[in-house]
């Protein structure tokens, strides 16, 4: 974030389809803004604020994968955009993290996603209702961003508000990763949607789903989240409103209940015992059958294996065995993973040979299960 910083690669604003488009409402043409863009300052105080990463699978030796930013509207939901989770999918391995510094060491916690919902009338052409909530596996204890009733919150051009992210600075001083806000100004407003300008910081790469926030006269409000910009982070971000979200997404999301708990798999038993639905799995792991195969749980980066023993790490877990989280955080997060298959000895080659590295394979290992996983119902 020009106001706020993040660790998201050119490469994955591509892929996250963050462009700036406009919204359903076309209002007038925005003025040209001029005014060099300045950096945000940290925010210390906004705990409020979440990252959306990519859930993690090894405990030592993987990078994190920022994907979005986003805000804790419940002790248990997140708002975020809806093109945040283009890469993966609403079924997609997700985690948030809460704190002041993700990268380049977490400074914070890390919560998984259970459930992830995009708005039905979401338009990725045009941004309109580009939102997403998120369930968490466990409530946190920051206090969520107050909510504007609709029809509760005027918004004029020339109002201040506040954004929040961990997206790009764009300044090589500046380390990406952490959380940071910055004021912007309001320049036009439809009902769904409103665009600002730098006042004088902006929003920027990977601070798409995070807070906007407003004076309501007597405290800050959750006006609206980042979805779009131009893509040299200088005059122009797009923000949905949240007051058009209420009736038909927020409220029904808020109001519904997480759903009563079942009795999971034993993780140490998952190379024996099959599985039917993803309720099944401990731990947010997913109930895929390959082939006909009857169902295991895994992560979709993984092929099928059991967890055992807690670890530190690969060195603890075997010849065949890695040290995989199981969990975001806890004592007994991270725990030794066993394939229930020996892999293959590697081939041998007359030159050297490279490898993909493990978030790459984590990667095409998701894209190739969940694939296989749908073909087979």
């Amino acid at each position: 974030m020009k106001l706020g910083g993040g660790a998201v690669h050119f490469s994955l604003l591509l892929l996250l389809g963050i462009t700036g488009c406009t919204p359903e409402e076309e209002p007038p043409s925005l003025l040209t803004v001029t005014q060099r863009v300045v950096n945000g300052t940290d925010a210390p105080g906004d705990e409020a604020t979440a990252a959306l990463v990519a859930r993690r699978t090894r405990c030592s030796a993987e990078p994190l994968t920022l994907l979005c930013s986003g805000a804790l509207i419940a002790p248990d939901v997140v708002l975020t955009a809806a093109h945040c989770l283009n890469v993966f999918g609403t079924e997609g391995p997700y985690e948030v993290f809460f704190g002041p510094e993700l990268l380049p060491e977490p400074r914070g916690r890390f919560v998984r996603v259970t459930q992830a919902v995009r708005h039905p009338d979401y338009d990725p052409k045009s941004h309109a209702f580009d939102a997403a909530l998120l369930r968490l596996a466990t409530p946190v204890s920051a206090a969520p961003f107050a909510l504007p009733l609709p029809g509760t919150l005027p918004l004029t051009a020339g109002t201040a508000v506040r954004a929040i992210g961990f997206g790009d600075t764009q300044e090589a001083h500046l380390p990406p990763g952490r959380r940071r806000q910055g004021t912007l100004a309001i320049e036009e407003v439809s009902a769904h949607a409103f665009r600002a300008g730098p006042s004088p910081a902006m929003s920027c790469v990977g601070d798409s789903g995070g807070p906007v926030l407003v004076s309501d006269g007597t405290k800050e409000v959750l006006a609206g989240i980042t979805v779009s910009g131009d893509l040299a982070c200088r005059t122009e971000a797009l923000q949905v409103r949240t007051e058009a979200l209420w009736d038909t997404f927020l409220q029904p999301f808020l109001n519904a209940s997480p759903g009563p708990s079942r009795p999971a798999l034993d993780p140490g038993a998952l190379c024996q015992e099959t599985c039917a639905q993803d309720a099944d799995c401990p731990s947010g792991l997913t109930c895929v059958s390959l082939d006909g195969t009857p169902g295991h749980c895994l992560l979709p980066s993984l092929q099928e294996g059991s967890y055992g023993a807690a670890c530190t790490d690969d060195a603890a877990c075997g010849v065949n065995g890695l040290c995989a989280r199981l969990e975001p955080e806890g004592e007994a997060a991270c725990r030794c993973f066993t394939p229930c298959e020996a892999p293959p000895p590697p081939e041998k080659t007359d030159g050297c040979a490279s490898a993909p590295g493990p978030a790459l394979l984590g990667l095409l290992g998701l894209r190739t299960r969940r694939w296989r996983g749908r073909l087979r119902g």
